[in-house]
């Protein structure tokens, strides 16, 4: 990614069914968002979360980069992207994984081990995993505090939540992100990115259930214990409730739009009988009155539909009574007036309206704090967090790269002390083993010269006496 003096800068994009959004922001030193520039383009190629437009999408994505870059100043090259849509799935899976001994301790490599042991898993033709999440964590069969790293055992198992979606939807996002000049450097299930910029830890750990009413679909995303315990999508959202008031009012689609913006309502007796809408007529025709009780009846019986099928899934998930947090609404058709009030009816919940305002920095734009932007903040949330994952990975290799080096280097040191020492030790032997060679070549054994001298004299003297019984005087003399 691009960076702007020590903090990375991540762009955030959201392809969705009404707007294609595309934001750019970096950490400040405070761990807040600060937002440098924003785009937005009407998308006309998606519908229901999936793309059905290549042209059109990527159009769009490239008026919407375009006018991110003229106000941040900065060249957007990569982005995180977000991906939602009804072919969106999840399932449970348990992973158990054995340990080399009983004192090994878990380590981060056993973890990502067992998560791409998930990835293998066997899906429905056309399906890929989007997400493998770790939920709880067991050591020889008791259970760890979120997390088992430094723990040691023999038997690692785990609770995994997997998402799926179908490959097709994946790679047409990637194509027209790809065709638009920029490079996808991460695929993120929507729910989650909002969960990210509208959840504090508070609530995810009393546990809270996420709805983000987009254009085309509702999303859903159940936490509990700060884990990620269910995720759903509805394939109704805020298109369809233009849809209903354009065929029950009788108007063009862009002014069904706008009445539900200016003047929706979930709640219809909230509205007065006498309060009256004046729209202007077609091709000058005469203008068009509409009760605003009325356009609330359609709005509250299509959202009704909706609660009750977010009820359902909480009931479904087994968490019903477990949300102390309550329910979170955000995304574009959150701002529907009196929406609160109708969740808390129908689910018996406590409600909000989430804003990604926790997370921003305190001189960000007013307009930057609307739902409709949670998704698009969320990615730049989440993407930094994986950039920071990838920096301490970094860190973590380079650490053990250097021990590794220095445990080389000390023991090429201890090598070449050991030689040396050897080396001096034989030394010592050998000047040892010299030293009486030395000593006896200095005082040699006589040689038998002596034995050779007294041999002559001997012999001289035989033949003196031989020579003296010989001699012809001598012998007379004795005569």
């Amino acid at each position: 990614m691009q960076t702007v003096k020590e903090n990375p800068i991540v762009v955030g994009l959201d392809i969705g069914t009404t707007k294609i959004a595309a934001i750019v922001g970096q950490q400040d030193q405070y761990g807040k968002i600060k937002v440098l520039g924003i785009g937005r383009a009407d998308s006309q190629g998606v519908a229901r979360g999936e793309v059905v437009n290549i042209e059109m999408t990527v159009n769009a994505i490239k008026d919407a980069v375009a006018q991110a870059e003229q106000q941040s100043g900065v060249e957007i090259r990569s982005v995180y992207v977000g991906i939602a849509g009804e072919h969106i799935s999840s399932k449970q899976n348990r992973d158990i994984y054995t340990l080399a001994d009983q004192d090994t301790e878990v380590s981060d490599t056993d973890i990502k081990a067992m998560i791409q042991n998930m990835h293998r898993l066997a899906l429905e033709p056309g399906e890929r995993i989007i997400h493998v999440l770790p939920q709880e964590f067991f050591i020889d069969g008791n259970p760890v505090a979120k997390t088992p790293i430094g723990m040691c055992g023999s038997r690692l198992e785990a609770n995994f939540h997997i998402i799926t979606g179908k490959v097709a939807a994946a790679q047409n996002i990637k194509k027209c992100v790809e065709r638009s000049g920029l490079q996808m450097i991460g695929l993120i299930l929507e729910p989650l990115a909002s969960s990210a910029s509208v959840l504090s830890e508070e609530e995810m750990e009393a546990g809270v259930c996420l709805v983000d009413i987009g254009g085309g679909t509702t999303d859903i995303a159940i936490f509990q214990d700060n884990i990620i315990r269910h995720t759903a999508v509805i394939p109704f959202a805020g298109n369809i409730i233009t849809e209903d008031i354009k065929t029950g009012c009788m108007v063009l689609k862009k002014q069904a739009e706008k009445l539900k913006v200016r003047f929706g309502s979930a709640l219809p007796q909230e509205n007065q009988e006498n309060e009256i809408i004046s729209i202007p007529g077609i091709n000058g025709r005469e203008r068009k009155e509409i009760s605003m009780q009325m356009l609330a009846k359609i709005i509250n019986a299509r959202m009704e539909e909706i609660v009750q099928q977010v009820y359902f899934e909480i009931r479904s998930s087994g968490y019903a009574n477990k949300l102390i947090g309550g329910v979170v609404i955000t995304g574009g058709g959150s701002q529907l007036k009196h929406l609160k009030q109708l969740v808390e009816y129908h689910t018996g919940l406590s409600a909000r309206i989430g804003l990604p305002t926790e997370y921003l920095a305190k001189d960000t734009k007013d307009d930057l704090k609307n739902p409709m932007y949670s998704t698009a903040i969320g990615l730049i949330i989440e993407g930094i967090k994986e950039l920071e994952d990838q920096q301490r990975g970094n860190n973590k290799r380079r650490a053990e790269i250097l021990a590794k080096e220095k445990e080389m280097a000390e023991a090429a040191l201890l090598a070449e002390a050991a030689a040396a020492a050897a080396a001096a030790t034989a030394t010592v032997e050998v000047q040892e083993e010299v030293k009486p060679q030395v000593h006896f070549e200095m005082q040699p054994e006589p040689e038998p010269m002596k034995k050779v001298k007294k041999d002559s004299w001997v012999k001289g003297l035989l033949t003196n006496v031989k020579d003296w019984f010989e001699d012809e005087s001598v012998n007379n003399d004795f005569q």
